[in-house]
């Protein structure tokens, strides 16, 4: 294999200059412009022949499908240049919320996600907190699902006061607040949800003992804020003293900044620079932005050099 090389969409282009940063290498040049139909144009604008080439381009809001599909143009790119070995860094992996059948006729999105992926070129795929952990198995190469506790717990720690608690806002997420509770050394509580729709839920009540303690909310994403608010304020119901929460992905759609800038319960909330926030990080002043650069960098850096990955799961 020849040089590492770093290519980047038009989604994430700060992640990506993060990345480069860490690595101590230059993004590769690359045209991703519209023509005047709205059709997505990408030209990579270096050889790349025989080289070990990473594309950053989380399939992140607000534009989830042109962020796909360029993607998609970009690994056929580079497939078609000769790239030695093409791996698609997918830090935000949109459509893994469908990651089954659920109801009559309907699909499994990240399946064709995966398919789409896979068929433009990428050999291998790197990505952080999938939705679904057994979305992996949809791929056919090697799939990287990193954990972002490793960095969100070095910033959690210097604002927990007192006794924490690691709070799962349900209980499909029990596993990842398990990981959080074990490095923390802290009891695991749950929030029984229930979801009568799509972005619409209700808390129940908590199992597990909060009263008194920092109750720190782990998820791997934040979408429209529903579950986060009602996770807060039922725990702020239940004894605890203060509420904090981390959430990899900050998806924020619809009402989601106005719901957590209206729930006092919670102090303050760990998100990941895995989805670029813009003027949404203005608007809500609880937002702490955790960097991945360097996560993702010694990720790139151990498969280029053929070193261990799992190394970094520890």
């Amino acid at each position: 294999m020849n040089d590492l090389k770093i290519v980047t969409g038009s989604s994430n282009p700060d992640l990506a200059l993060s990345i480069c940063n860490h690595l101590g290498c230059q993004l590769i040049p690359t045209l991703a412009t519209t023509f005047a139909d709205g059709e997505l144009r990408v030209e990579i604008g270096a050889n790349v022949r025989g080289d070990d080439v990473f594309v950053i381009q989380p399939t992140c809001p607000p534009n989830v499908n042109r962020n796909l599909v360029q993607l998609g143009l970009m690994c056929d790119a580079l497939r078609r240049a000769s790239a030695g070995r093409i791996t698609a860094v997918v830090p935000y992996f949109g459509y893994a919320r469908q990651d089954r059948k659920v109801s009559p006729r309907s699909p499994i999105s990240a399946k064709v996600v995966t398919n789409f992926i896979t068929c433009a070129g990428a050999q291998r795929i790197v990505t952080i907190d999938l939705h679904a952990g057994q979305i992996q198995g949809f791929f056919d190469g090697p799939v990287d699902n990193l954990f972002a506790a490793s960095v969100m717990i070095d910033a959690l720690r210097p604002d927990i006061e007192g006794d924490p608690v690691i709070v799962s806002p349900d209980a499909g997420g029990v596993e990842r607040a398990r990981s959080y509770a074990k490095r923390l050394g802290a009891p695991l509580a749950i929030v029984d949800k229930r979801r009568d729709k799509p972005n619409q839920a209700h808390a129940m009540h908590v199992i597990g003992d909060v009263k008194g303690k920092t109750a720190i909310i782990v998820d791997d994403m934040i979408d429209t804020a529903g579950t986060l608010c009602a996770a807060a304020t039922v725990l702020l119901e239940n004894g605890a003293v203060k509420i904090m929460a981390c959430a990899t992905h900050p998806v924020l759609s619809g009402p989601a900044i106005d719901r957590i800038n209206a729930t006092e319960a919670m102090s303050e909330i760990f998100v990941t620079d895995t989805i670029p926030l813009g003027e949404k990080l203005a608007r809500c002043p609880k937002l702490r932005v955790v960097g991945v650069g360097s996560l993702l960098g010694k990720a790139i850096s151990n498969i280029h050099t053929g070193s261990s990955v799992s190394v970094l799961f520890n």
